[in-house]
């Protein structure tokens, strides 16, 4: 129990800043680093039918140790989709890894360093965090992801609930659709708010022609956003490349992606997630979309009768690192949201709205 003891002038501010999402944000420090043989610890391998019924066969870790479809060395993780067998019809699908982190993530930022990706016709990796045990009711965020080598990446939010996106706001990205339900479903299959990166090399070939990149995420109570940055780019933060101990967010410039809770309640739709990564084939994405992206015949005889095309469909993961709120870290409110072609600040004076404020603690 605590008694409140202010001068009446400080009232009206700390009204004010009780509008204002307070939220950690701008300095994080390392929570967990994933290295090498440091995956095979942090994450499980979900051995489950594809719920996007894609053409797939999804392993367990020791089944894709011994068949090489996961390996590490010191500084490298490997998953890959079988690229030897040729499938029957009636038999199982293209056989492939799904992991998911042990841990789980509310408030945090986590940086992905990817030398490559999965590509080919009839691909459909993602990287992504949700419970996939409940769904979208605890949110889920698409940080990387797309189908059969079209560039480039889409970043999408999926809820349930009224959660739903201002069209302008202050990203790189174009805006593609702005309710986040996964009730509310786009002619191509997919659905939730999505945002398409500014940049072909942020998905597939080009991606890894260039030696794949670095993606962020930053999640909090007010916004979440994810940058993209290729691996020659010439301006990735240092503390990104140095996998550094500490990082700072507010020094990363605009994200590729910026989604506010100016209409969505980020802070009560997103709740514990994990860290999910997986290579699935055709499905409800990959394969309604398969013909109208230029892949050659059927999708689903593509993937059972042309290993080979999959040699290039694997993930390599030099490191992901989690990081979560510094104890010196600032409050702070959302990010600034672009209306109207012109940019608006929330302009949180801590100091200034708490003076006078005294907190007496019984």
């Amino acid at each position: 129990m605590y008694t409140m003891k202010f001068p009446l002038i400080c009232a009206a501010a700390a009204s004010s800043l009780s509008l204002l999402p307070t939220i950690w944000a701008g300095s994080y420090s390392v929570n967990q680093t994933n290295i090498g043989s440091a995956f095979l610890t942090n994450f499980e391998w979900e051995d489950i039918a594809d719920p996007t019924k894609g053409r797939v066969h999804y392993v367990n870790q020791s089944i894709a140790l011994a068949k090489n479809l996961t390996f590490t060395s010191d500084d490298t993780f490997i998953m890959r989709a079988d690229y030897t067998t040729n499938l029957t019809a009636s038999g199982s699908g293209r056989m492939s890894n799904r992991i998911k982190s042990y841990a789980q993530y509310r408030t945090h930022v986590v940086v992905f360093d990817i030398r490559h990706m999965p590509q080919g016709c009839g691909t459909w990796p993602a990287v992504w965090e949700a419970d996939d045990q409940v769904g979208t009711s605890s949110g889920e965020v698409d940080i990387l992801e797309g189908v059969n080598d079209v560039a480039p990446n889409s970043v999408t939010l999926h809820t349930t609930g009224t959660c739903t996106m201002p069209e302008n706001r202050t990203q790189l990205g174009s805006t593609l659709s702005t309710n986040c339900s996964s009730s509310d479903t786009l002619s191509d299959g997919n659905n939730g708010c999505s945002v398409d990166a500014p940049y072909t090399a942020s998905y597939g070939k080009v991606f890894n022609t260039y030696g794949g990149g670095y993606y962020a995420m930053e999640r909090t109570a007010a916004y979440i956003r994810v940058w993209f940055w290729s691996r020659n780019d010439s301006s990735i933060p240092s503390d990104i490349t140095s996998g550094a101990s500490s990082v700072d967010t507010d020094n990363w410039g605009q994200p590729i992606a910026f989604f506010p809770d100016t209409d969505c309640d980020i802070g009560s739709v997103f709740k514990r997630n994990n860290i999910i990564i997986d290579l699935t084939f055709c499905g409800s994405w990959a394969g309604s979309s398969y013909s109208n992206n230029g892949c050659p015949g059927n999708c689903t005889d593509y993937v059972n009768y042309n290993p080979s095309a999959f040699e290039d469909a694997y993930w390599d993961f030099a490191a992901i690192r989690v990081y979560q709120p510094s104890n010196s870290s600032s409050m702070s409110s959302a990010p600034p949201l672009i209306t109207g072609g012109h940019e608006g600040r929330l302009v949180a004076v801590y100091a200034t709205l708490l003076a006078g404020v005294v907190f007496t603690i019984l």
